[in-house]
């Protein structure tokens, strides 16, 4: 794979309760998540009496023939599609988990990441738990089990409240479903109808594209059960906690065609593009983004700026995850697969390249080089976040602060390492302010934690990490 520059997400949940084609819907919705995890894919789904699953590595299309969906019987589905953040990418690992325990069979996908998990499995391990998997999932199941509350619902409370960390949690038994959101909600989690069904899932295209109807968010500490008649029981595990929603689902994750908090992405994307023409102006010719998730933030700069917006950088949209790698001396211009440059488009031209991000800085600067090696006279980069500085351990792959160039080095540094013109960030005042939330809550209920350093949990974990080293 790619040495590619970019942040990736955990996952994504998709579920639906008491409809005759379950698991076709529930394939759907996970091909509209397909962007939050591109290396496994799985639905279990029940009919009441016993669960059917299939899982596997690759994309949901390659995972789930028309066959395997029609084998996968019942009126109620859970589904995922993970990028692994924590445990190794194998087949052990997909979710949705399935376990056996006393009380029946028991079915998890989760959205998220624990950071007290290593702790758990520890103390877990320490009275008997064997665990079959390496990701911090199965936890969650083991304390279900151990539980000696009356009923699962109890159980699930009781579990719930032991967990620290992002989490939007489908919790699947052949009688119930349960839908959980953290007290934070870190992650998104919606609810939906689609005729007399309840559907469920991380992001609001998945309603789109299955016709559904979005109803609202979970809210945080808040826990719904399902049975399989669609009756809701709504309740509380938690009291909610200070919202702190990742701010990168607006800036990068989420797809474009969602809506989070009531804003639409592309629309809270534009903004950010206009935010930053309005903190770091360039005079330039021409204005163009970094396909895809810049796109819109590329075009609210021009907008902006009454600079015209250009496709400078196209995307190989058939580089995927199987593509055969490069020799080692091709490896270096491996980005030159992923995208191109319009040599028409930025030829003679002094450019404004906007982004969404720069982690590592290694994609940055084979992307100026692009356009340079296209003619650009002058390239001037534009990023639609502050620097990212610090890592995160909610579910995103930047769970090493060596690994992130803005926490080494100066914006100038930055701006010479990727060989650019000029090199300047989003505030993240101006970010929050673009983003358009209208909470009364602190940072307006983001999270801004690898931005500032300011976490809204313990980091259990990482704290015992650093302790060690």
């Amino acid at each position: 794979m790619f040495d590619f520059d970019e942040l990736n997400e955990e996952c994504g949940v998709f579920g639906i309760v008491g409809h005759s084609d379950a698991a076709r819907l529930t394939y759907y919705g996970l091909h509209a998540l397909q962007h939050r995890g591109q290396e496994s894919a799985g639905i279990v789904t029940t009919n009441g009496e016993k669960f059917h699953v299939h899982r596997d590595m690759g994309l949901v299309t390659e995972v789930f023939s028309s066959d395997e969906v029609s084998k996968l019987i019942g009126s109620t589905a859970i589904g995922h599609v993970r990028y692994s953040t924590t445990g190794s990418s194998v087949l052990a690992n997909v979710q949705p988990l399935v376990f056996n325990y006393a009380k029946g069979e028991i079915a998890i996908a989760t959205n998220g990441n624990l950071v007290n998990g290593d702790k758990l499995r520890k103390e877990l391990e320490a009275n008997g738990s064997i665990f079959q998997t390496t990701t911090d999932t199965e936890a969650i199941a083991h304390l279900i089990a151990r539980s000696n509350a009356d009923t699962l619902e109890g159980a699930v409370k009781e579990t719930l409240n032991q967990l620290v960390g992002a989490y939007a949690l489908l919790i699947l038994t052949n009688e119930q479903l349960f839908v959980a959101q953290d007290p934070h909600a870190l992650r998104p989690l919606a609810i939906g109808k689609l005729g007399d069904s309840y559907v469920f899932s991380s992001e609001t295209c998945a309603f789109d594209t299955i016709g559904a109807t979005f109803i609202r968010e979970i809210e945080p500490g808040e826990l719904l059960v399902v049975t399989q008649d669609n009756e809701m029981c709504v309740t509380r595990f938690s009291e909610p906690k200070e919202t702190s929603i990742c701010s990168f689902e607006y800036i990068y994750f989420a797809r474009p065609d969602s809506d989070i908090s009531g804003i639409n992405v592309h629309t809270a994307r534009k903004r950010l593009g206009r935010q930053l023409a309005k903190e770091a102006f360039a005079e330039v010719d021409v204005i163009t983004g970094v396909p895809d998730s810049s796109t819109s933030a590329a075009i609210g700069f021009a907008e902006a700026t009454g600079i015209p917006y250009e496709l400078g950088l196209i995307k190989n949209r058939y580089v995927g995850r199987t593509f055969i790698q490069p020799s080692q001396e091709l490896r270096e211009q491996g980005v030159k697969m992923k995208l191109s440059a319009v040599r028409k488009v930025v030829e003679g031209k002094r450019v404004v390249m906007v982004d969404d991000s720069i982690v590592r800085g290694t994609t940055s600067r084979r992307i100026v080089n692009l356009l340079r090696e296209a003619g650009a006279t002058e390239v001037h980069v534009r990023i639609s976040s502050p620097p990212v500085k610090n890592p995160c351990f909610y579910g995103i792959d930047t769970a090493n602060r060596d690994q992130l160039i803005a926490s080494n080095h100066s914006v100038d540094e930055i701006c010479k390492l990727i060989n650019a013109d000029s090199l300047a960030f989003l505030s993240a005042e101006g970010m929050i302010e673009a983003i358009g939330r209208p909470s009364n809550e602190k940072n307006r209920g983001h999270c801004v934690a690898c931005f500032t350093g300011d976490y809204p949990t313990k980091l259990y974990d990482a704290l015992e990490v650093e302790e060690t080293v």
